[in-house]
Parts: structure tokens; sequence; C-alpha cells
């Protein structure tokens, strides 16, 4: 990792001995301090304040048992999460995580990411992020619900529109939202539609929210492109993951003119050199919940390739939009001497900080996720005007609008690596621009 500013050393070491273990969060946190050296000698009253060290403690961690009964009626024992991170800009708002790899650190690096990801945004949103080591791969819709139902019946009393908005994230999507916000209304007695996102159309949900992730960052790096004066016009793209980000990037590159030729999953990767076939991909991975290599049966021009990572091959630009650190220094290498010229996250650190650096040295520009990915939160907040004021909106409307906040985000990075030093730096001008605006709300609200 880089060597981090003399005056937050201690702040890091500290975050160390209070979080052991917890090797996720620390890369988190050291991401955003390696950026804040000239934030702090800039603004003294920031550390005056210990708004750094307030930052890296969550206001409120949540951990709790959820027993559910499979359908061979043997009780089943699964532990959940809710870590309520930072209020200064709002209700906290995050996904909540359905994955056997979830534990508290994973969450917690997730949710300290969710605090710069919604201030970039402009919206009135904190940060927050919860889950549980809960695997719905392979299990029915009843055992699903059931679990869904148990492990509402402990979160709905921490939760609330005006405190807390859960939304999806992996192993958890439309289906999984609908069973938890019907536990939530059975146990209420309220229909409060803002207390959930992600929920489906006819009952709440915003257009554009199962899109807005892989969306928003095909519009960043578009702007990013922009800036040289090129488009997606002939662009060879590699996207990782095959899950709603991955499917909504693919199809916006299409949409914008470029060509995705490979995707994955756990079990490998397919490539098609004459582009994904996104309805053949939509139909295995939506509707059968099958696994990639059914893509490359389906299909006479692809082919499967088993337990390999997708960054092998050759790309103009590279959307990481899978699951974190997917994406190492060795990779990097690999994509550099292939001649990739972008890598934009789609999902949340899914680079090393090895293979950051290497794309630096290269000048291989790199967008991180907390600025790159924020279109899926960020129509979340759409999706809690439109029930704060009984609304909705039609689906060009709300696209119009996750647009205009994307490319607010990609100038604003822009604008403020130039301010504090680093031109062109997509990272340090995230972590500062996100930083500062919910600095000034800590400060403004006194030591709470």
């Amino acid at each position: 990792m880089p060597v981090l500013d003399e005056k937050l050393y201690d702040i890091y070491d500290e975050v160390l001995r209070r979080n052991p273990g917890e090797t996720e969060f620390h890369q988190a946190v050291h991401e955003v301090l390696d950026s804040l050296g000239p934030v702090v000698a800039k603004h003294p009253q920031y550390a005056d304040a210990a708004v750094i060290q307030r930052l890296c403690e969550p206001e409120r961690q949540i951990i709790f048992r959820v027993p559910w009964v499979d359908d061979a009626g043997r009780v089943n024992i699964n532990r959940g999460f809710r870590v309520e991170f930072n209020s200064a800009l709002g209700p906290y708002k995050g996904g909540l995580r359905f994955h056997p790899s979830v534990y508290l650190g994973i969450v917690k690096f997730l949710g300290f990411e969710q605090i710069f990801k919604n201030a970039l945004t402009g919206m009135p949103i904190g940060g927050g992020k919860g889950g549980s080591d809960f695997d719905p791969k392979g299990r029915s819709d009843g055992e699903v619900m059931r679990f869904c139902q148990s492990f509402m019946t402990e979160l709905y009393r921490h939760i609330g529109e005006y405190t807390d908005v859960p939304a999806g994230d992996i192993g958890v999507g439309g289906r999984e939202i609908g069973y938890l916000f019907g536990q939530y209304k059975r146990i209420t007695n309220r229909y409060e539609s803002g207390v959930l996102t992600g929920k489906g159309l006819t009952w709440g949900g915003s257009q554009v929210r199962t899109e807005a992730t892989g969306y928003g960052t095909v519009y960043f790096v578009d702007e990013m492109l922009k800036t040289d004066g090129r488009s997606f016009d002939g662009k060879r793209v590699v996207v990782s993951g095959s899950g709603n980000v991955a499917i909504y990037a693919i199809e916006k590159v299409h949409q914008l003119g470029g060509a995705v030729v490979a995707c994955s999953d756990s079990s490998g990767y397919v490539v098609d050199d004459k582009g994904i076939d996104l309805d053949l991909l939509k139909e295995i991975k939506q509707v059968r919940r099958g696994r990639i290599q059914e893509y490359a049966q389906a299909r006479d021009d692809a082919h499967f390739v088993p337990a390999r990572t997708v960054w092998g091959v050759p790309c103009d630009i590279a959307l990481p939009s899978a699951t974190q650190n997917e994406l190492n220094g060795a990779d990097a290498l690999t994509l550099i001497k292939n001649g990739c010229q972008i890598v934009a996250e789609g999902a949340n650190m899914p680079t090393t900080p090895d293979a950051v650096k290497l794309f630096a040295e290269a000048g291989v520009r790199f967008a991180p996720g907390k600025a790159a990915n924020a279109g899926g939160v960020a129509t979340s907040a759409l999706e809690m005007q439109q029930n704060a004021s009984r609304d909705s909106w039609t689906f060009e409307h709300t696209e119009e609008r996750l647009a205009d906040i994307m490319r607010g985000i990609h100038d604003r990075c822009l604008q403020t690596a130039d301010e504090y030093g680093a031109p062109g730096s997509y990272i340090a001008g995230a972590n500062i621009a996100g930083f500062t605006q919910v600095a000034e709300a800590m400060l403004a609200l006194g030591v709470i």
C-alpha cells in the first residue's frame, strides 16, 4: 500500500487496533486516507474536531441471529448484520448482501465506501450497509422467503425512511426485496414505501433502478472518453460478472456503440468476439438462474474458459463488476500488456491496491467504485423521492436524471483533483470531494 501522510499514521494505526482481522475494511480506510494529506493541511479544523477518527468509527453496528427452517424441516442459523456508518448527510443508505463470504469486516468496508459514494451523488443520504452469510444460491423460493422474513423480524426495529433505508446488493434482488418489504409491512402495519429501495415497479419501485449501477458506470466511462474527444464507437470492452451490474453495463455499452466481448461468473468466463448476445445472457442469468457455460453451449461463435479470470481477454476498456479484490496485480499487468486504456469499477473495491498502482504507473485511466458505480444508490435516492411524493416517473425521465448525476460526479472528481494538486486522478478527486462534503456536515452538527 502507498505510504500515508505522517499526520494520518496514528489514525490508521488506531483503525487497525480497534478492528482486528477486518482486512477489507482496513483496505478501504487506507485507500481514502491516502488522499487526505493535502485536505488536512488545508483544513486543520478537520483534525481539531477529530472528523477523520469519527468517520472511521461506525455510529452503530448491529449483529443478530437469523434462524429459519429449510424445505426438509431442518433449522438453520445464519448471522445478520447492519452497520449504520454515518448519517451526517441524511438517513443511512446502502444495500444488503447475502453471500457466504459476508462477515463484519466486509459489511464495514462496504458501509465506509458508501459514505463517500453517497456524498458524491449530491443527494441527502448517509452511508450504511448490511447483509448475512446466508447463500440464496440453490435455495427454493420458500426457503428464501422464510430466511428474509426471519432476517427482517430483527432488522425492522433498526430501519425506517427517516432512519436507515436498505436496498439490494449481491444475492439480494427483486425477489428478496419483496419478501423483506412484505415482512416489514406485516410487522409495522405501515405501507412505508421509502423504507426499502429496489422495489418492484407495481409497488413503489423506480424505473431504471435495476439498470442503474451498470448504466451509471458506463455513463461515467463515456465522460472519461469525452475528455479526450473519444467515444465508445469501436471500443472492445470486457466486463467481469454476469449479475445485474454486468448485464446492464453490457446493455449500455452496446447502446453507445461499443462491443462487450467477454463476461464471467464464479465458474469461469465466456468470450464472444461478435459481442455478447444480451437476450441470451438475460435468459440464462435472470430467468433460468443458470451458469455462464450455458451461454457458450448455445452460441457457436462463443467459447467458455473454466475457473480462470476474464482479464486475459484483450480489450480497450475493462469494467470489473463482480466482487471485491477480483482484479489483482498480475491481472493488471496482463490488461496493460494487451493495451487496456480505461478501467472503471462497477463493483465495490474490485481492484487490489497493487493493481491500482500499476495502472497509475502505466497511464491507464482508473475510476474508483465510489464514483463510477454510484448510479445505483443515486437512483435509489430518486426512488425515495418518488415514494415521498407518491409519484412515479417515466423511464426516460429517470434515466436522464441518472445521466446528469453521473456527469456531475465525473466533473466534480476532476475539478477536486485539480484543486488539491492531483490533476487527472479520479481516485483523489472522489475521495476528497466525498470526504469534504461529509466533513463539513459533521462540523456543522457538532460532536455527536
